[in-house]
């Protein structure tokens, strides 16, 4: 029989990565370029402000992603190393444990014992990384790939906002781009959440009025300290 049913988990590792990239890029950039027009800053100083904010956002958001996706990695690695020496330890301990975890799971004895058998002398470790570690194939982490996907995508993001700053006449810069931004990041909270197999509306909800947030209180914060002021 043909599988119909198309499930999202195997998207998790890497969308949320990258949805957080393109976020904090569209939300940071917009706000930094926001603070620095507030502040009575000319069109280069602004350019030369987000740009820097791109460049310095991405390998932020790069190391941050690496530094901790790495330590789960770790952390997992370890996890599998010690179930590997308590398996060839005490191979029927594991093997009841295994078993246990299958009744609580609504099977009987019987058939929780045939299965922990089964499943063990075909991947003992792969069994209990995934039934008792909850360590899977798709949800394993990836260190590189968030990295990669982080940046990449805060670049991305970032590069919006600048791209409005460069065609829009610096009289209507505020607007545009706190107006645009907002339509960019509403846009992303639906593509994410329609990737991930979410609700679309309260996606994008939730990323404007974060984003509205920042954006706000940093133009806020550049006119209030402004050296035009």
């Amino acid at each position: 029989m043909r599988h119909t049913e198309r499930h999202k988990t195997h998207r998790i590792g890497w969308l949320r990565a990258a949805v957080l990239g393109a976020n904090d890029g569209i939300v940071s950039t917009a706000s930094l370029i926001l603070g620095v027009a507030a502040s009575g800053t000319g069109r280069p100083g602004i350019l030369v402000a987000g740009v820097a904010g791109l460049v310095a956002g991405a390998m932020s958001m790069a190391a941050g992603e690496y530094v901790s996706v790495s330590s789960q990695a770790d952390t997992e690695h370890a996890d599998l190393e010690r179930e590997r020496k308590e398996l060839a330890a005490d191979p029927v301990h594991e093997h009841a444990e295994l078993r246990d975890i299958y009744v609580q799971r609504g099977l009987d004895v019987a058939l929780a014992t045939q299965v922990a058998t089964q499943l063990m002398q075909h991947d003992a470790l792969g069994a209990h990384g995934r039934d008792e570690l909850g360590i899977t194939e798709a949800l394993a982490a990836r260190p590189v790939q968030a990295a990669l996907a982080s940046a990449a995508m805060f670049a991305l993001g970032a590069v919006l906002p600048l791209l409005v700053v460069w065609l829009l006449p610096v009289a209507a810069l505020m607007w545009g781009v706190a107006g645009s931004s907002l339509v960019f990041l509403a846009l992303l909270g639906a593509v994410g959440a329609r990737a991930g197999g979410a609700g679309v509306t309260a996606a994008a909800a939730r990323v404007c009025f974060w984003g509205a947030m920042a954006m706000a209180l940093t133009a806020g914060v550049g006119a209030l300290f402004g050296v035009a002021a």
